[in-house]
């Protein structure tokens, strides 16, 4: 990198982005598990009581079979960099378009005529695997600072 450009580059510590990560992943699930939550708070029909544990049961298999693979994937990939890291490195490069598909599908879905207590499965299950998969950046960090 230039050395000029050097001074405007926003590096961080790459244990401090594995932190950074896993805080991201807490507040955007604690956003849709937030909504969903308020969705079904808003209903009195019976049946949506099942709705939110469907949810969790969704976020469970979301944060198994899928996001566990990227988390693991991301901290790899963050730990095998040298010590001084972009801040926005945090995800890698092409999931930045995945991550704008996803929150554009979320506001398209918001907005539909579908029945938020029904999305709310989807929101809670998206969220909730969010949250789950954070721990693990969270964990891997407190075992970077402290082991050394």
């Amino acid at each position: 990198m230039d050395p000029k450009l050097e001074k405007f580059d926003p590096a961080v510590d790459k244990r401090f982005l594995v932190a950074i990560s896993g805080l991201v992943w807490s507040i955007v699930g604690i956003f849709l598990c937030n909504l969903a939550v308020s969705w079904l708070m808003q209903t009195t029909d019976q049946k949506t009581l099942l709705f939110g544990p469907a949810g969790v049961v969704l976020a469970l298999l979301i944060h198994h079979f899928g996001f566990l693979r990227l988390v693991d994937s991301n901290i790899s990939r963050i730990l095998s960099k040298k010590d001084k890291v972009c801040f926005f490195a945090f995800q890698p490069w092409k999931s930045y378009l995945i991550i704008v598909i996803m929150v554009a599908m979320g506001i398209t879905l918001r907005h539909s005529s579908l029945p938020k207590p029904y999305l709310s499965i989807i929101y809670i299950g998206f969220g909730g695997a969010m949250i789950l998969s954070s721990i693990r950046y969270i964990r891997v960090f407190l075992n970077l600072i402290f082991k050394t």
